[in-house]
This record gives structure tokens, C-alpha cells and sequence, in this order.
């Protein structure tokens, strides 16, 4: 009887032992994207940022704005519509241009860049929707801004506007702006709360400085939520090359190295590459987080949805959709100096059931630092 009551006794004591330690597995968050402080899988996160105070978002105007008027011309960047990212997005303001300001089908037009083409093809394209009445023109990319800086003194009468570029000296060239940055900084966090081995990866299309603001934004996120946390980078090719972003064979295989290498979230600024990345992390069991738009719900990469755990927006298609209503209502001067978080340019997808409510708030609560300005985010690795 003694050595049964010692055996019970014993029992008692290792019951105990484990409870507490569930119990303090439970306290600090025993698992990934709860909002831990010190995993037993994964990084050693950083103290949570403090909560974000509620605020009532500016309230969209209601005005009803009539653009049947406008002929809208689109001149993608490579890719064009179906790269599941950033033209998907700008075309995706046009979409809802033509229903929210009954644009007709037959007053749009939309032409599509290839992979390096030469110069020349590019001020024929805006010269053609130009010489054909269209306005506002708008270039998806920077790499239109030498061709507009040609083509909007010839036609001063024409709005043009310019995704992620500016023209100087253009008055009728509107810039559209983006603090990719600070999106990625948030992709950066969801990517040390979702890593269990606190070992991530970055996949870029071409080393360009546009493109490097994604990665020096995505590492310091990272660090601000594990100053321990592992980051593999690779960009698909060199500036001036910008097939890096219409190959998703070797964004396939830059995935793959990391992975390879231990990165087991992958985080992507590489256009229709973006896509080999992504099947790259669902071959391999990891997980990816998209960008420009919500990657999560595009028909171009459903067979890798289930890796998605978010999407950094860049949201091109609010920028677009307010150039086009700004024209519309001949009020220009009404639109953002830059689409950044505090007027939601940029921000994070939640499709897919990833980003938990506590992962919510550490996000939120990065926001509104740097919003308040409480956190400088970098915009150069």
C-alpha cells in the first residue's frame, strides 16, 4: 500500500508538472501568429507593440461621381493583366472605375509592355492612346517615365499619370506614390510570427531601388519582432534586366535555394515570378506571403492559395480608381502626395484565417508607430 500511495504521489507530482507547463506554454503563447513573446518553436519575439488606440476611419465620400465622359487608356507594365500582382491591381481600379463611375467598355483601352522592349515602343503605345483622345493615360510602372517626359509635352491637353514614378517638369504628368516600405515591414512581422524555425526569405524581381524598399522594409519588420531572425535574399536578375519579373521558372528556383537553405516563410516583390515562389513553397510545405494585391484570392495562383498567409497590398487599384474619379471631377489637387498606411495605400490581407486576432494587434499596433511616427521605416536595405 505504502509504494502504491508513493507511486500515486509521484503521479500527482508529474500531472502537476506538466499542467504547469502548458499552463506557462499558454501564458507567453505556445504557438506562431498568437502574439507570443518566447515560443518553444520559433522565433523569441520581441515585446508586442502597444495596442493601437481605436480610430474611426475617414469616412469615403459619397458623392456620386458621373465619368461617361472619360476615355481611359492603360499602358501595363510586362505582364500585363493576369500577372496575379501589380497590373492585376491597377487593372482592378479600372474595373471598378467603369462600375462605380460608368466609364463605357468602349471608352477603355489597354495595352501591355514586353519583357524589354525598346524605348521606342513605349512612346508609340502613349502616343497612340494619346493621338486617339484617350485621357487620363496612365503608365503602370516607372519604367514609363522617360517615354512620358517625351510624350506629355506633345499632348498638354491629355492627363497622364504614373504609377511609382514621377516626371519632372510634366504638369499634366500626376505621380502615383506608394510607401511600399511600410506595407512590407508589416509582411516582414506576419513572417517572424509565422516562422517556426525564425528563418524567412525574400525573393526579388529585379535589384532596382522601387524594389529594394519592399526588402529593407520586409527585414526590418522582421527584426523589429525577432532581433534574432534569420533572412535569406535573392533578386532574380540585376537592374536593367526586367524579365526578373516574368520568369516564374527562376523565381521557382530562388525559392527553392532558401528553402534549401532553412527559410520557411518566403515573402515575394517579383511581379508574375511571384508565382514559381509560390509553387516552390507549396512543393516544399512552407509558407509565402504575396504582395500588390490580395495574392490569396487571385484565380492565377489558386493551386497555391493554401501557402498564402498574407499579402503585403500595395494598393494600385485605390490609386488608379482615384486618379480616375480626381479626372472626373476635375480635382487633381484632392489626391495623396503618397498612398501610404496612414490612408491606406498600403496594408495587409487577412484572407485565408492566418492573421489572428492577437497577430491582428501586434500588426495594428506597428501601424499606428508608424503612423505616428514613433517608427522611421527604412526605404534602402
Amino acid at each position: 500500500m505504502r509504494r502504491r500511495m508513493r507511486g500515486l504521489a509521484v503521479a500527482a507530482i508529474a500531472l502537476t508538472s506538466v499542467l504547469s507547463m502548458a499552463a506557462c506554454a499558454k501564458d507567453t503563447g505556445g504557438t506562431q501568429g498568437s502574439g507570443s513573446t518566447n515560443t518553444a518553436e520559433g522565433c523569441k519575439l520581441a515585446d508586442k507593440p502597444p495596442a493601437a488606440a481605436a480610430t474611426s476611419s475617414k469616412a469615403a465620400s459619397d458623392e456620386k461621381v458621373d465619368g461617361s465622359a472619360l476615355k481611359v487608356g492603360l499602358a501595363y507594365d510586362i505582364g500585363g493583366r493576369g500577372d496575379a500582382s501589380f497590373n492585376d491591381s491597377a487593372a482592378a481600379g479600372l474595373d471598378k472605375a467603369k462600375a462605380d463611375l460608368g466609364i463605357k467598355p468602349e471608352n477603355v483601352k489597354e495595352l501591355t509592355a514586353a519583357p524589354n522592349e525598346p524605348e521606342d515602343a513605349k512612346l508609340t503605345r502613349l502616343r497612340q492612346l494619346a493621338s486617339e483622345g484617350f485621357s487620363p493615360i496612365i503608365g503602370v510602372g516607372f519604367a514609363y517615365a522617360e517615354s512620358l517626359a517625351v510624350v506629355a509635352p506633345e499632348f498638354p491637353n491629355i492627363k497622364f499619370a504614373i504609377v511609382d514614378g514621377a516626371v519632372e517638369g510634366a504638369a499634366n504628368v500626376t505621380p502615383l506614390l506608394f510607401a511600399e516600405e511600410q506595407g512590407s515591414f508589416l509582411a516582414g512581422v506576419i513572417a517572424a510570427y509565422q516562422s517556426k524555425k525564425c528563418h524567412v526569405g525574400f525573393v526579388g524581381g529585379v535589384e532596382i531601388p522601387l524594389i529594394q524598399k519592399f526588402d529593407a522594409g520586409y527585414e526590418q519588420g522582421a527584426k523589429a519582432a525577432a532581433p534574432d531572425i534569420k533572412i535569406e535574399k535573392k533578386y532574380l536578375t540585376p537592374a536593367g534586366d526586367f524579365t526578373g519579373f516574368q520568369d516564374p521558372t527562376k523565381g521557382g528556383e530562388a525559392a527553392t535555394g532558401q528553402i534549401e537553405s532553412g527559410a520557411d516563410v518566403l515573402y515575394h516583390a517579383a511581379g508574375a515570378s511571384g508565382k514559381g515562389v509560390f509553387s516552390a513553397a507549396k512543393t516544399a510545405g512552407v509558407k509565402a506571403i504575396g504582395v500588390d494585391s490580395d495574392q490569396y484570392n487571385q484565380k492565377t495562383v489558386e493551386e497555391s492559395k493554401d501557402v498564402i498567409v498574407s499579402s503585403m497590398l500595395k494598393r494600385v487599384d485605390v490609386a488608379v480608381f482615384e486618379l480616375i474619379r480626381a479626372v472626373a471631377k476635375n480635382d487633381l489637387a484632392s489626391l495623396p502626395k503618397v498612398f501610404d498606411l496612414s490612408v491606406d495605400g498600403v496594408g495587409y490581407a487577412t484572407s485565408g484565417g492566418k492573421i489572428d486576432d492577437n497577430l491582428k494587434g501586434v500588426l495594428e499596433g506597428y501601424k499606428a508607430q508608424i503612423i505616428e511616427g514613433k517608427i522611421k521605416v527604412k526605404s534602402a536595405p
